[in-house]
């Protein structure tokens, strides 16, 4: 009986949460992430630059994030840093980058992969903040990039590529700055990685406590997307990623925090 109880509020407490997510999509906070405090205000749409290592990562996730963008008319351009061509299939995991970021309304044009020698998939393969940084830099003044966004210094799951695009963002902002503003994916304990939905009480929470121009919490309204956009990513969708993009939190929620 007592596994029966704990059981039954997990499940109300999974559909609760999920209630909460569809009940902000449609009511919509009135603390916006890049100040955008009210759709009617008229505020500035902003040139957004979202770095990520490899294919499937912006499905994995910034989902969240790249719906929130999207759904409010910013300016988003996706700058992948490797083909993902660890297992010799990068042309295949090019190609679903673009069939995922369609699926996210972002536009094909605005999406970039980068295949350079030095730049190559691998938990072994650690690649030169400086070369990161001159490419993010090229592409940031290329589209006029206001807001970079990318992983923090332990990557979500310690993915050595993940953890060097985040120093390669800092080489950015504390070099060629001029006014680029940096965010970074907060990576989260295991706990709650695997929480689900469920996660979102806590993360809300923890960015109550903390200044709102630092720090962000970021609800997925369209969870479906994320299930769909990863599903585009066809050699990367077995069953374990099957079962991380259901349970994990990062696709219900992201928490961005400014890099100082």
């Amino acid at each position: 009986m007592g596994w029966l109880l704990i059981v039954l509020s997990v499940i109300v407490l999974w559909i609760a949460s999920l209630f909460k997510i569809s009940h902000t999509s449609s009511l919509r906070s009135k603390t916006y992430f890049l100040n955008n405090a009210f759709e009617s205000s008229g505020a500035r749409k902003k040139n957004v630059l979202l770095v990520i290592a490899h294919p499937d990562d912006e499905s994995m996730f910034f989902s969240p994030t790249i719906n929130y963008l999207i759904s409010r008319g910013h300016n988003l351009h996706v700058l992948c840093l490797s083909n993902g061509n660890a297992d010799g299939m990068g042309s295949a995991r090019k190609h679903e980058l673009f069939k995922a970021c369609a699926v996210l309304k972002v536009s094909l044009e605005q999406v970039k992969v980068v295949d350079n020698p030095n730049l190559q998939d691998g938990f072994g393969q650690v690649w030169d903040h400086n070369l990161l940084g001159q490419i993010i830099q090229e592409e940031a003044y290329k589209h006029g990039t206001e807001v970079v966004i990318t992983f923090d210094n332990y990557g979500v799951s310690g993915h050595c590529n993940h953890c060097d695009v985040h120093y390669g963002v800092r080489k950015l902002v504390r070099e060629n700055a001029h006014g680029i503003e940096a965010w970074e994916l907060v990576s989260i304990n295991i706990l709650r990685k695997y929480s689900g939905p469920v996660d979102i009480w806590l993360s809300m929470l923890l960015a109550t406590k903390k200044s709102s121009t630092e720090t962000h919490c970021v609800l997925n309204e369209h969870p479906r997307k994320s299930f769909q956009a990863m599903g585009a990513h066809s050699s990367q969708w077995v069953w374990f990623r099957k079962l991380f993009v259901s349970f994990s939190s990062y696709t219900y929620v992201n928490t961005l925090r400014r890099i100082k």
